[in-house]
C-alpha cells in the first residue's frame, strides 16, 4: 500500500515539476517535494526490516559457529 502511495506521489510531483517555469525550478521542485521526503520516509519505515535482517545474519553466524564447534568436538574424540 505504501509503495502505491509513493508511486502516486512521484507522479503528482513529476507533473508539478513539468509545469514549472524553468528547468532549474522543476528540478528543485522534484528534489524538494519528492526525492528528499520519500528517501526520509523509506529510511524511517525500513528500520524494522533492517533490524530483522541484522537478527537473521546474527542467527546464521551463531548457527555456523555452533556447527563448526560440533565438527571440532567430533574430530577431537
Amino acid at each position: 500500500m505504501m509503495l502505491m502511495t509513493a508511486v502516486a506521489w512521484i507522479y503528482v510531483v513529476g507533473l508539478m515539476a513539468l509545469t514549472e517555469a524553468s528547468i532549474v525550478a522543476g528540478v528543485m521542485t522534484f528534489l524538494l517535494y519528492c526525492v528528499i521526503p520519500l528517501s526520509i520516509l523509506f529510511y524511517l519505515t525500513g528500520s524494522r526490516r533492517r533490524k530483522r535482517k541484522a537478527a537473521r545474519i546474527a542467527e546464521m553466524r551463531a548457527s555456523t559457529l555452533a556447527s563448526a564447534d560440533d565438527k571440532t568436538k567430533t574430530a577431537d574424540t
